[in-house]
């Protein structure tokens, strides 16, 4: 695909086109779209990958090909300066079944930002929708989500990050060439020294049990996941959880197993007593290499299982040369066991995740903190 750039979308001259339309999305419309996000240094997927959010996703095949795959605002002459994609998935809270939208990749053209809220106006406008869900929203759009009076997920701290450094000369040096600081080589050796002593401090919180003989590296998702999910929504009536059956998880995680981009870790062989999910999460322009955690679920609702499962993947990290190990977003009992291994912070860019629904009766529950167990399965953070 030809690189464009955005003086290629862009005139600083031109006036908006008045005549510009909006409509649905069309898989024909692939092409335009990745090169509108290349653009814009947004991440464009392979046209398979693309295609998979809609085509093989379990709740797309569900509620029929009348659910719109998002919209894009296009000019008269057939160029499409818009696009916010449109994710069906299914959650649970209180035995029913929510269909719910995930707003996704959003890239408007510059000259046309004023149709911003057209295509979001769209989106939260869709009238067979349960609940609308979106974790991955950045600087741009987020005062737009409250424009449309979309509440902060109110458990969970979306706006900072805990990592641990898990290749400390490589992870200082994508981050002195990023602050273009000068002499890099040399401070990255004394630094390294510094995050070596602290790494080691990290190291000596662990707490130390026999677990870690009973965690499994799963290169399939099999039937196991099934019986696992049936266990944690019995177990969790009243928490708000994405559907985590096998075909779902298979569907979620496809492309990333085919490229070896995802750690899944059980333990307990069978049944499965806890999982936990890291997923590859590289930053290529800071030459960062980073595994996150994206999920960790327990029957027993405890997070017993959780500091093993962690030092497990920092030893894989560190063992592979992986920069750094991060976590996003889990509630304060998962953090503070993910702070014991992770004892650095960083700031994002702002709130990342978002919510709304049309029920009075579904809103009361969840402005209720203790009918959320977020993580970054949810929403699009991990597709």
């Amino acid at each position: 695909m030809k690189l464009q750039h955005p003086a290629d979308f862009t005139d600083p001259t031109q006036k908006a086109d008045h005549s510009l339309k909006t409509r649905e999305v069309a898989f024909e419309d692939y092409k335009q779209i990745a090169q509108l996000q290349i653009a814009y240094n947004r991440p464009a997927k392979s046209c398979g990958e693309w295609r998979h959010l809609w085509a093989d996703n379990p709740a797309y095949l569900s509620v029929g090909s009348a659910w719109p795959k998002g919209w894009v605002a296009e000019r008269e002459d057939g160029r499409i300066v818009g696009y916010l994609g449109n994710i069906p998935l299914f959650y649970e809270l209180g035995g029913q079944k929510l269909l719910t939208a995930v707003a996704h990749a959003w890239v408007v053209d510059a000259n046309y930002r004023p149709y911003s809220l057209a295509l979001l106006d769209l989106y939260f406008s869709q009238k067979n929708v349960d609940l609308f869900l979106n974790a991955t929203v950045g600087p741009a759009g987020h005062d737009s989500f409250s424009v449309f009076r979309s509440p902060r997920v109110p458990t969970g701290d979306w706006e900072r990050s805990a990592f641990s450094v898990t290749n400390r000369r490589g992870f200082l040096a994508a981050w002195l060439a990023e602050k273009a600081i000068p002499f890099r080589k040399p401070l990255s050796f004394g630094l390294s020294g510094a995050l070596a002593v602290m790494q080691a401090l990290s190291l000596r919180a662990l707490p130390r049990n026999g677990a870690g003989d009973s965690l499994q590296l799963c290169e399939n998702i099999d039937s196991r996941f099934d019986a696992f999910w049936e266990g944690l929504r019995k177990n969790n009536p009243n928490i708000l959880l994405a559907v985590r059956t096998r075909e779902v998880l298979e569907w979620h995680f496809q492309y990333p197993l085919r490229n070896h981009q995802v750690w899944i870790l059980t333990a307990g062989a069978n049944p499965i007593a806890a999982y936990a999910i890291f997923l590859r999460y590289d930053n290529p322009a800071a030459s960062l290499t980073r595994m996150r955690l994206i999920d960790f679920q327990a029957l027993d609702g405890t997070t017993s299982l959780l500091a093993p499962m962690l030092a497990w993947a920092l030893k894989r990290c560190r063992r592979e040369g992986i920069h750094m190990f991060e976590s996003i977003g889990f509630r304060p009992e998962k953090m503070r066991v993910i702070k014991q291994l992770s004892p650095y912070g960083r700031k994002l860019p702002c709130w990342m995740f978002f919510y709304k629904t049309p029920h009075p009766q579904l809103a009361e529950k969840l402005a209720d903190p203790n009918a959320w167990n977020p993580s970054q399965f949810d929403s699009d953070a991990s597709l």
